[in-house]
């Protein structure tokens, strides 16, 4: 797992829950944070807070379920 792997797989998604990367690369969820954190200070990714599908707020929900992550920044510009 590297900051590539990661950028390249949130390029491809766009928005991802912090248990599908924990998955996808077989990392705890603090390692997926601290890697993430590098793309947050540049602007690149954002912090979302998924809310429970039942729609009410008893916050049973795994949190790994719920913290999303999402790529900001525009893709690469295509010149047509």
């Amino acid at each position: 797992m590297s900051l590539l792997a990661i950028k390249n797989h949130m390029l491809h998604v766009r928005i991802a829950t912090l248990a599908s990367l924990c998955t996808l690369f077989n990392a705890k969820p603090e390692t997926i944070r601290c890697l993430l954190r590098h793309f947050i200070a540049k602007g690149k990714i954002r912090v979302c807070q998924k809310t429970p599908a039942c729609g009410s707020k008893c916050s049973k929900c795994p949190v790994a379920d719920t913290e999303m992550y999402e790529w900001v920044e525009p893709s690469m510009p295509s010149f047509s």
